[in-house]
């Protein structure tokens, strides 16, 4: 069920403690990074301890990449195919991208930070650590993926859709999301109070996910809707 949280100030109610466990973000240290020639990235291939900065892999074929304790920075990858690519303990930094596409990829330890994506498919991956900061972000593919200690901040998302995805320990802080999908999701500990939210499909999906009280009201039109209630005044 979805757990509602008191809020500080509530009078005449007596605290909740609460209940919900945060996402566990490790930090990530990259030391003595090399500069990295962004053209020698190949298909399959492997990158460690490098920095690639101001790099545009547009349309490439990067599918099966690895990047481990890497730094892309300025990157455009616009159509470029990260599809089953693995991302450990790297950062991204004002990645530009107006078609994403990592499906089934793997990201562990990541951070990505002040970027724009339109359209990002990451539908079946897996994210694990991950914290997405200070991003604009359009349609945001998500389903069937497994997301474990992730933390949405400071962002705008169009499109959120997390349709049959595996959720635990997320959270978003200063979020506004237009559209979420969680149908036939599975959620645990999945913090939802630091989102301003317009809609909702698959309301059922949001079983295991903490709102507060005035998210509640704010939504009370569409749980009537979805469980039939005719509201009038």
């Amino acid at each position: 069920m979805v757990a509602l949280i008191s809020q500080p100030g509530d009078k005449g109610k007596m605290a909740k403690k609460p209940s919900t466990i945060a996402p566990r973000i490790d930090p990530i240290r990259l030391i003595d990074l090399t500069d990295g020639d962004a053209g020698a990235i190949d298909a399959h291939g492997s990158r460690d301890g490098e920095r690639f900065s101001g790099a545009d892999v547009s349309g490439r074929d990067l599918a099966g990449v690895t990047f481990t304790e890497c730094e892309l920075l300025d990157l455009v990858a616009h159509e470029t195919d990260f599809r089953s690519a693995s991302f450990v303990d790297t950062r991204f930094e004002r990645l530009n991208a107006p078609i994403f596409t990592a499906s089934r990829s793997r990201f562990r330890d990541v951070e990505l930070d002040g970027s724009r994506l339109g359209s990002a498919e990451f539908y079946d991956s897996t994210w694990e650590s991950v914290h997405i900061s200070n991003c604009k972000l359009g349609f945001v593919n998500l389903r069937g993926a497994v997301l474990r200690d992730v933390l949405f901040s400071n962002c705008t998302i169009d499109e959120l859709d997390l349709g049959g995805a595996t959720v635990q320990r997320v959270a978003f802080t200063d979020t506004a999301v237009r559209s979420l999908d969680v149908t036939r999701a599975t959620l645990e500990n999945v913090d939802l109070r630091g989102l301003d939210l317009c809609s909702i499909t698959g309301l059922e999906g949001l079983r295991g996910a903490t709102v507060n009280s005035f998210q509640v009201s704010e939504l009370a039109s569409l749980f009537a809707t979805q469980l039939g209630i005719k509201v009038e005044d």
